[in-house]
């Protein structure tokens, strides 16, 4: 199991999210967003508009999503 804040994720807050993969990992993130967002969270908002910007380049998307699983594969096991 590996833990990753919002932050390191890419988001607005120091919420850790706890997964043994990577896809778990963005989708507890995901979800994070989409629960943030409903609450009209404005810091998590701004954060988002920024990944909605980043998405407009699917090549940029991809050198993100891959940074972002790089940092999670460096983590150490906390088990």
């Amino acid at each position: 199991m590996k833990i990753m804040t919002c932050k390191q994720l890419g988001g607005a807050c120091d919420l850790a999210f706890r997964a043994d993969t990577f896809e778990e990992m963005a989708q507890l993130s995901k979800q994070h967003g989409l629960d943030m967002h409903a609450q009209g969270d404005e810091a998590h908002l701004a954060k988002m508009a920024e990944i909605v910007e980043l998405m407009k380049s699917p090549e940029a998307m991809k050198e993100w999503f891959a940074m972002k699983r790089k940092a999670f594969d460096a983590l150490p096991d906390m088990d």
